[in-house]
């Protein structure tokens, strides 16, 4: 249905009211006004066929006929009008002052014709006209007051002025003016009762239905999220996998996986052997001596920015990168699909880079270079260990292909034999002769090559580096290298996550949102695509929920509303699902006391008009002193929780009775007895009377009658109150009406009660009790015979139609009604359950970020505190730094078809990483950073959790705390892996190296993002274990000092030989003694 676009709002607030007046417009108002129209030419067509049936001259009713075949023809045209919708949206108001002029037109031209004008006249047809107006008619509070207002100040005004002044007693009219005032009053306070109580309901919904699209459209971009951030971890393949077990974990506490675990006896793998694949790995020469004299924020940018030119490279040549380690850089070429020319990809790939860092070591002058080794083959790859996940690959291949490039030539590319067989003749190649480079290639005799670049030829050789014009020889290396890097442009670490909802919807890969219970349909795609070429604007995003709030509320017209819903049954309303049904018939009703006491309005102005109107019998006064009574009893039980305090500052005895209130509230079966007595005293008291008027008297025909007969007549009549009984009529209506005030009434029990109440009625005006109106009609009409009352002037027929208006009135409203109630309700689970889903959701972000970065710096990117445009650097100047390998692994791995290819020795890897990753999750190591694993190597840190700065504030003792607890956690994987070799009937051994002193931690890559730390102090952490002794943890000099004031013993093992440090003194920790001295405790 075509929606009016919205004027741009300034702020939330305009914007949801603008939103607000549509839905209000489309939900409630457009349906009733239909429904109204309807009525309105029902009762004119069922007005003409009554004149006509009953025999009425069409003379003496002309003015009443023609009305109503004129009111027919424009309440006709007004309801083609408004069935076409962009009509109606335009002209609402106009529809509705027509519409209520023409009501109030009908309603004076009945007055005035059809026979002897009363003051009862037509009060039914105006309390028709008052309660639509707030009901019915699509107009605001204020206008709905001003018109009710007006419709009974005028009745009252017109008949009072054209009454009084006649020659009727004045006493009889003035007490049926106030008995007017009465019911008007009662239908003006009863319509804004109800337009109150449908304005609150639909507003909730409203918000719960703008909360629930908001949340959709959140919890589409959550998923969007979290996808692009496992994907940036994962391949597509695995990462379903993964993310199915994370939510599982999430949602039930982690009780799946440990049952799933305790079955199985392992922790999940998600490894998985790819045949016929290319690995490449690639190294900067010369890159430690360069970051040695960078700052930390050279450092970090240096390096995202050669890496994320790698990283296109690799996007380039349909290579996936796997990991970066320090200044190495490994990818491979087959995965996740299986490629033919995965060899030529490779090659390309490595000439791409070593000609990116030639033109870079042209232009800056930094003496640089890379060195590239690719071998094919296959290979295992996956994710291993429950933290930190990052994709790797394991082979025998794999560390054929780092030992090609460990044994390569700076700015060549390096192959092996099984690599060249795959190229095709691609590329000329020089065979290697000289294997002295490396061990490994020379024990295993493997034959390699060196590629040759064709575009070399053209390139003009140029070994030697290039001098700097003008200042340049006095700006640092780090610093021109920086410059130029900049101008590459690589994306930084998670940039995406500010800017991931301008991803269309049909590109977000293998996630997908299909909520079935109600359809948003789907964005214009022109728009969709402009959105995703560029970032999307706050703005941009709000105008998503728009859209699709004006989508929903196309299915909110009253020709789609009952008829597409899924969730409802199209006929009665109930929930296709039982449990959702029984919840609602179930929950709570916190207005329900505020029903019950608007009912006592309409039974107390039932009271009045019969005070006034009514004889006064005994009967009278005793049914309503019990009625009063019953009601009292009603209102203390539903506002007993309102006067808690009175009860509690009386007797103890009474203590219980403000808990009555909560229980009616909340216990359906209660509430619905109430309220069914409630209105059955209404409806009742309202006739009640009727059956206690004096009969001792007969109408006698007035025109044969003397002058005395007819004074003794007059006077009977007059005594008898005779003009009584339409105000009974309009006492039954005002029940009909208490029974709308009860909003969360089931419609089933609504329909019974009015119907009941409908033949009731009918029967004890038209039948049991009629000749109380032929008596009146006798009184006002004494020559029936020349002038016949017209329809609507005489009580029974007037009573008849009037019980079928306000019937079907209430029917459609309580119908209306009941659909809104239900569809609240619906929303509310519905939101309810999407948050869940969202926080699901946002917690699977926060375990995904915080499983590639430490959790204060994840919050760094997932935070308001920071601009996601800029890179990720921090310097520590006290950090610890663990290596911990198996060495022994090298040589228990083996690909053998008894260990599936070693598929089942990675899944021992797994469990030993894993139980290592669980040891993470004691407080005593919740400072502990892991930071990756490298094969069979497990590297961590300490003292990253600090804010920067914080080391100087505090004394170097205390400053080395954190090294204690490195110590403590290399213990414990020591004795992790005892009792894994104690159960898989192994000896590993670990080889620990510790190191301490200043770092630089950053993010860096964009399609990957990977959290690393560099330094000397990482380098010689990895040499001190490369070079360590099985089961010894190794330490230099200085850390080994700072230990000993902690109160741990170390012992000298000598001087060594580390590759890049010369001689260095190291110590070994001696693990087999407790500490001892005053620091002992500090750990602790």
């Amino acid at each position: 249905m075509p929606c009016q676009r919205r004027p741009q709002a300034t702020s939330d607030t305009p914007r949801e009211d603008l939103f607000y007046q549509t839905y209000y417009s489309l939900s409630q108002q457009y349906p009733l006004i239909l429904l109204l129209l309807v009525i309105v030419l029902g009762i004119c067509v069922a007005l003409i066929a009554t004149s006509f049936a009953s025999g009425r001259d069409f003379s003496s009713n002309l003015g009443f006929l023609i009305t109503l075949f004129v009111a027919l023809a424009v309440f006709g045209l007004i309801l083609v009008l408004a069935c076409i919708e962009h009509i109606f949206q335009r002209c609402t108001r106009i529809f509705s002052a027509v519409i209520w002029t023409c009501l109030l037109t009908m309603g004076y031209v009945f007055v005035f014709t059809g026979g002897v004008v009363s003051p009862w006249d037509q009060v039914s047809f105006f309390l028709f006209i008052i309660f639509t107006v707030y009901t019915m008619l699509p107009v605001g509070m204020r206008e709905a007051v001003g018109a009710g207002l007006i419709s009974s100040l005028s009745h009252l005004f017109v008949l009072g002025v054209y009454l009084l002044l006649g020659k009727d007693s004045q006493a009889e009219v003035a007490l049926q003016l106030l008995s007017n005032l009465v019911i008007f009053v009662c239908g003006n306070l009863v319509g804004a009762y109800h337009k109150h109580l449908m304005e609150v309901a639909l507003e909730e919904t409203f918000h719960e239905t703008f909360n629930l699209i908001q949340s959709r459209v959140k919890l589409e971009s959550e998923k969007r999220h979290q996808e692009h951030l496992l994907l940036s971890i994962l391949p597509a393949y695995i990462a379903l996998e993964m993310k199915a077990e994370i939510i599982e974990r999430l949602r039930d506490g982690g009780q799946a996986q440990q049952r799933h675990e305790s079955a199985n006896n392992f922790h999940n793998l998600y490894v998985k052997r790819h045949k016929n694949v290319s690995i490449l790995y690639a190294d900067i020469v010369g890159f430690t001596l360069l970051a040695s004299e960078c700052s930390p924020k050279e450092l970090v940018l240096m390096l995202n920015e050669l890496f994320g030119k790698f990283d296109q490279i690799a996007k380039d040549n349909e290579c996936m990168r796997i990991k970066i380690l320090g200044d190495c850089y490994y990818c491979v070429s087959g995965l996740p699909v299986s490629l033919p020319n995965h060899a030529q990809n490779c090659v390309k790939m490595g000439l791409d880079m070593c000609q990116a860092i030639r033109k870079l070591r042209e232009a800056t002058g930094v003496d640089i270079n890379m060195r590239v080794g690719v071998h094919s083959g296959d290979v295992l790859c996956g994710v291993i260990g429950l933290q930190k996940w990052q994709y790797d690959v394991w082979s025998d291949d794999v560390t054929l292909a780092n030992h090609m490039e460990a044994g390569g030539v700076p700015g060549r590319v390096h192959i092996t034999e099984a690599t060249l067989s795959h190229l095709g003749g691609a590329y000329a190649v020089e065979e290697v002769c000289c294997l002295q480079r490396d061990l490994y290639l020379r024990e295993n005799k493997i034959k390699s090559f060196l590629v040759v670049d064709p575009r070399a030829e053209e390139e003009s050789p140029n070994d030697t580096l290039s001098p700097v014009p003008g200042e340049g020889y006095k700006i640092r290396a780090s610093v021109r290298m920086t410059r130029y890097l900049e101008s590459w442009g690589a994306a930084k670490p998670f940039a995406n996550l500010k800017h991931l909802d301008s991803l269309p919807a049909e590109q977000a890969g293998f996630v997908r949102n299909n909520h079935s219970e109600i359809s948003l349909g789907s964005l214009n795609q022109q728009k969709t695509l402009e959105r995703g070429r560029a970032p999307r604007s706050p703005d941009e995003e709000l105008e998503g929920v728009d859209e699709k709030f004006f989508q929903l509320l196309e299915q909110l017209n009253s020709q789609k509303q009952w008829k597409k819903s899924e969730d409802l049954n199209r006929i009665t309303l109930y929930f296709k699902e039982k449990s959702l049904e029984k919840e609602y018939r179930l929950s709570a009703l916190p207005s329900f006391n505020y029903y019950t006491a608007c009912t006592f309005l309409v039974f107390v102005s039932n009271f009045l008009i019969q005070i006034l109107v009514a004889n006064k019998t005994e009967a009278l006064g005793i049914s309503y002193g019990i009625s009063f009574f019953l009601f009292l009893l009603l209102l203390l039980t539903c506002f007993a929780g309102h006067l808690a305090k009175c009860f509690l500052k009386g007797p103890k005895v009474l203590y219980w009775v403000p808990s009555i209130s909560a229980m009616v509230c909340t216990q359906p079966w209660l509430r619905v007895s109430l309220g069914i007595a409630t209105i059955l005293v209404v409806l009742t008291m309202a006739v009640l009377n009727l059956f206690f008027m004096p009969e001792n008297f007969s109408c006698l025909p007035l025109q044969n009658s003397t002058s005395v007969d007819r004074n003794v007549t007059r006077e009977l009549v007059r005594f008898n109150s005779l003009f009584s009984v339409p105000y009974y009529i309009y006492c039954c209506i005002l029940g009909f009406l208490s029974c709308s005030l009860f909003l969360h009434m089931n419609f089933e029990l609504k329909l019974t009660m009015l119907t009941l109440c409908l033949v009731v009625y009918n029967v004890l005006f038209l039948h049991t009790h009629s000749w109380l109106s032929d008596c009146y009609v006798s009184h006002l009409y004494p020559n029936q015979t020349a002038l016949r009352p017209g329809v609507l002037k005489e009580p029974k027929m007037m009573g008849t139609i009037s019980f079928f208006l306000f019937f079907f009135t209430l029917v459609a409203l309580a119908r209306q009604n009941e659909y809104y109630c239900r569809l609240d309700f619906l929303w509310k689970k519905k939101f309810k359950k999407e948050r869940e889903e969202i926080e699901t959701m946002e917690n699977l972000n926060r375990v995904l970020l915080e499983n590639v970065l430490p959790a204060d710096v994840a919050q760094q990117f997932i935070g308001q505190n920071r601009r996601n445009e800029d890179l990720y650097h921090q310097s520590y100047e006290c950090a610890c730094v663990l290596f911990a390998s198996i060495p022994d692994f090298k040589e228990f791995y083996s690909e053998s078809n008894v260990n599936r290819e070693g598929l089942e020795c990675l899944r021992l890897l797994n469990e030993i990483i894993a139980d290592f990753d669980e040891l993470l999750l004691k407080p005593k190591f919740s400072g502990v950073e892991k930071i990756k694993t490298i094969g069979s190597t497990y590297m961590a840190a300490t003292g990253l959790n600090v804010a920067a700065g914080q080391d100087n504030q505090q004394d170097a003792e205390r400053s080395y705390t954190h090294l204690g607890t490195m110590v403590e956690f290399a213990m414990a994987l020591v004795a992790k892996l005892d009792i894994i070799n104690k159960h898989s009937f192994n000896s590993f051994k670990l080889r620990v190296g510790m190191n301490h002193g200043p770092v630089v931690a950053g993010v860096i890559g964009a399609q990957k993002p990977q959290y690393d730390i560099w330094g000397n102090t990482v380098n010689v952490a990895s040499r001190m274990e490369s070079t360590g002794v099985l089961g010894k943890i190794q330490v230099t000099e200085e850390t080994a000092k700072a230990l000993e004031t902690l109160g741990y013993t170390c012992s000298l093992r000598g001087v060594i030989k580390v590759k890049g440090k010369g001689q260095l003194r190291t110590y070994f920790v001696c693990t087999d003694t407790a500490r001892s001295g005053p620091q002992a405790p500090m750990l602790t």
